[in-house]
């Protein structure tokens, strides 16, 4: 696969001319490693959509590198979007608004809304102002790896998942580790429809203290809301601390030689019992959701059937991981 190192300036340009072409490109953002085409081509989308495994109507996240690009795509940018646009980009969040007709309809789902962010890598910074220069106005990008299975936060997981003649840009490790939040902003109240490490309470600050309501039946589809989603192949079980000791300490040890049943992802539950492979997750929330996709994907290397994990803990600055863990679970 051709990983090309995401800060020479010449593997950039000839990335960015790969998607002025319409060819895929996958390339690092703050959160995970996207999978990318220009978005006003729905016949480049659609690649996206074949190369994933993804339905047609499960609409992507349009890229773009400066906030005044992005309403290009937008039939109205309401003012919440652009409150939070002056509040959190470049950066991990998302905003859904009403989508300008015969713009970005395959990245979009077919819906009449669309999904829009400025993201704060420096890498995917660099490839979308080189695109621009080609006539690239935005780039839709899903998580660069198989549908419903768990995202990528380095170049290799991407190396790992697709045809080795995709094109890699390698930005490092991923600063984030999850995906932005996204929030709607096409109908009369905003909504939280996807959470991410920016918490409810920053994102109603920064809507002049406005409360986001809650996601309904009328809601526009969004990427990483299918309640099975981030899934590693071994099942993942969540409990609670009092419920994961009491299950270890009836699995017990295991005799010399056996293969363990089971893998375990752990805040405050140790040590693990002899032969048992295990990770602990770290106590702040940031780090948690830096690490999570690596934890997955190297406890999912172990080859148990099983995964157990500590439930998160209840605070808003948790609601990232705990959504991306329960939907994991929910594959099983």
């Amino acid at each position: 696969m051709p990983i090309r190192d995401g800060a020479d300036a010449t593997a950039l340009r000839e990335a960015a001319q790969r998607l002025a072409d319409g060819e895929l490109v996958a390339f690092p953002t703050e959160t995970v490693y996207g999978l990318g085409a220009r978005a006003d081509d729905d016949a480049a989308v659609a690649r996206i959509y074949a190369a994933k495994g993804r339905p047609a109507d499960h609409p992507l996240i349009v890229h773009v590198a400066r906030a005044e690009v992005a309403q290009a795509f937008a039939a109205t940018w309401p003012a919440r979007a652009q409150r939070l646009a002056e509040a959190f980009w470049p950066g991990p969040l998302t905003v859904i608004v009403p989508r300008a007709p015969g713009m970005g309809a395959a990245a979009a789902g077919g819906q009449d809304t669309i999904g829009l962010r400025c993201p704060a890598h420096p890498v995917a910074h660099a490839l979308l102002a080189e695109a621009a220069t080609l006539g690239v106005p935005g780039v839709a990008a899903p998580s660069a790896n198989r549908f419903g299975r768990v995202s990528p936060t380095l170049a290799a997981h991407v190396a790992a998942e697709f045809d080795p003649a995709l094109w890699v840009l390698d930005g490092g490790a991923c600063t984030v580790g999850i995906e932005s939040a996204i929030v709607d902003c096409s109908r009369d109240r905003p909504v939280l429809l996807r959470p991410g490490t920016l918490t409810r309470e920053r994102i109603e600050a920064a809507l002049g203290g406005e409360s986001l309501g809650e996601r309904d039946d009328h809601a526009p589809r969004a990427s990483g809301t299918l309640e099975a989603h981030y899934a590693p192949r071994a099942k993942v079980r969540l409990m609670d601390a009092p419920a994961l000791r009491s299950a270890l300490t009836v699995l017990g040890p295991l005799a010399v030689g056996a293969k363990p049943p089971v893998a375990v992802y752990s805040r405050t539950v140790g040590p693990l019992p002899a032969g048992i492979p295990g990770r602990a997750m770290p106590a702040d929330a940031a780090a948690a959701a830096r690490a999570l996709f690596s934890a997955l994907r190297e406890l999912d290397a172990c080859g148990t059937p099983l995964i157990w994990i500590e439930t998160p803990p209840a605070e808003s600055t948790w609601d990232g991981v705990r959504d991306r863990l329960q939907r994991a679970a929910a594959a099983g």
